[in-house]
């Protein structure tokens, strides 16, 4: 099913507030936002959203407005982080295959959450940062935010902006780009 010519994309979203984080709660991954890439013909598959419960935080008004993820959404369809995890490693075996987000936050939010919760790191240490990458080959002296990229290559923005399952096939179109433009230059 999967080869070595699959990389994992990822796009968290997290509860957030606007201001400080109010007294007793803490960010936390509320979206996985997953799909496959196959980096020889640029397919994309198996893209979903992973809806989490949070645990020591609840869905701002300002955080709903920003992905469209209310508190009923996630007290309906939400699973746990630990549940969430485990789909990483079983169903799209994270482990095994070179991932990516479009910065770092995702590598940071997904390592840190682990760890305070005691869950095993369900991906690989091959981290591939997309937003680094597009600036280089891009040749640009700032780096770009993910719907600025897309600008940048005249591709459309897919579905909601801020939702981790639209986002995740987003940087999956900006990614393809890039490999293709190191392909094309050997």
């Amino acid at each position: 099913m999967k080869t070595t010519n699959t990389i994992i994309i990822i796009d968290l979203e997290a509860t957030c507030w606007k201001g400080p984080v109010p007294k007793g709660q803490v960010n936390e991954i509320i979206e996985i936002g997953i799909c496959l890439l196959d980096t020889q013909t640029g397919n994309i598959s198996k893209n979903q959203g992973i809806l989490i419960k949070p645990e020591r935080s609840e869905v701002s008004p300002f955080c709903t407005e920003l992905t469209t993820i209310t508190q009923e959404l996630l007290d309906a369809e939400g699973v746990s982080f630990e549940e969430a995890c485990k789909i990483l490693r079983t169903e799209y075996l994270g482990y095994q295959y070179t991932w990516a987000s479009y910065g770092q936050y995702d590598l940071n939010m997904i390592r840190k959450q682990c760890s305070i919760r005691g869950v095993d790191y369900p991906l690989s240490a091959n981290h591939i940062n997309v937003k680094t990458r597009f600036s280089e080959v891009k040749g640009l002296r700032r780096k770009v935010g993910m719907k600025g990229a897309l600008g940048i290559l005249e591709i459309p923005l897919e579905g909601t902006h801020h939702r981790g399952v639209d986002d995740a096939k987003n940087i999956a179109k900006i990614l393809n780009w890039c490999l293709k433009q190191q392909n094309d230059r050997l």
